[in-house]
């Protein structure tokens, strides 16, 4: 376990390639355009977002399953939608999820390697 908290930001624009992300945008703005506009009666609306992690092998690395289901009310009932991607992460031994090796990262991040 790690003592630094997780920040989600870093990773929604990876999964699906950004599409996730755009996905939940949209999501979330028709969901409540639904409510203002049909939910003079009390009807809601609802966002779900369900992530599932499986480890890959026996590497650092995880199979994220993000799931995003929404209903949103309409003039005579709701309509809903269910959309289900995969992305894979590194793991690193601190928790942090990337999508590429963090010893990638630190080599890129390295400006000032000297030459031996």
């Amino acid at each position: 376990m790690t003592d630094t908290p997780f920040d989600i930001q870093t990773i929604l624009p990876d999964m699906d390639g950004g599409v996730f992300l755009e996905k939940i945008s949209r999501a979330v703005q028709d969901t409540a355009l639904g409510v203002v506009v049909h939910g003079d009666k009390g009807k809601k609306g609802k966002v779900t977002i369900e992530l599932t992690f499986e480890r890959i092998g026996e590497s650092m690395q995880v199979q994220c399953r993000h799931k995003l289901v929404y209903s949103r009310p309409t003039r005579r009932g709701k309509a809903s939608e269910e959309d289900t991607t995969e992305t894979p992460f590194y793991v690193d031994n601190r928790g942090r999820l990337s999508i590429v090796p963090h010893e990638q990262m630190d080599f890129l991040k390295d400006e000032t390697r000297e030459d031996a």
